[in-house]
C-alpha cells in the first residue's frame, strides 16, 4: 500500500460525522474509532448498493483481517468522508481499501484495508456471495498498481 493515499483512488464516499466521544485524552480521534469508520462505510455500501439485509440475509460478511495506517491527526468536530474501493474480489471474500479524509482534503489522514469472508448466517461456513452483492462490489474494483 502506498504512503500517499489520495481520494482519486476510491470509488465510493460516505460522509462521517465525528462525535465528541471520538476524541481521546490526547485531543484527537482515537485509533480504534477509525475501525468503526471503516466498518461503517463498507456496511453502508453493502446494505444500500448490494442489497444486504443485516437482519435476515442468509449470507453475512465477517471481518477476518484489518489494518490501518495513520497519517495525520483528526479531531471532533472535523467533518470527514470515508472512501471505499475493492482491491481483491473473490467468490467468497472481498478485500476493501478504505481511507478517511478530512472534508476538503484529498490526502488521506488514515488508510487501510479489511477483509470480509461471506458465510452462511447459521453454519458460519464460507459460501459464495449472492450475485447482487458481488455485482455491487465489482463496481468498486480498482486496477492494481505495479510494484
Amino acid at each position: 500500500m502506498s504512503d500517499a493515499e489520495t481520494a482519486d483512488r476510491y470509488r465510493y464516499f460516505l460522509p462521517i460525522t465525528t462525535r465528541w466521544m471520538d476524541n481521546d485524552v490526547y485531543g484527537h480521534i482515537n485509533n480504534v474509532t477509525f475501525y468503526s469508520y471503516f466498518d461503517t462505510v463498507a456496511n453502508h455500501y453493502l446494505i444500500h448498493e448490494g442489497g444486504l439485509d443485516i437482519h435476515s440475509s442468509a449470507v453475512i460478511g465477517l471481518v477476518v483481517e484489518s489494518k490501518c495506517a495513520y497519517r495525520a491527526p483528526l479531531a471532533y468536530p472535523d467533518r470527514l468522508r470515508a472512501g471505499l474501493r475493492v482491491d481483491t474480489l473473490g467468490n467468497r471474500s472481498v478485500t476493501y481499501g478504505i481511507a478517511i479524509f478530512k472534508e476538503g482534503d484529498e490526502q488521506a489522514a488514515a488508510h487501510g484495508h479489511f477483509v470480509h469472508v461471506f458465510v452462511d448466517r447459521q453454519t458460519r461456513r464460507a459460501v459464495a456471495m449472492p450475485d447482487r452483492l458481488r455485482e455491487a462490489l465489482a463496481r468498486l474494483v480498482t486496477p492494481r498498481e505495479q510494484a
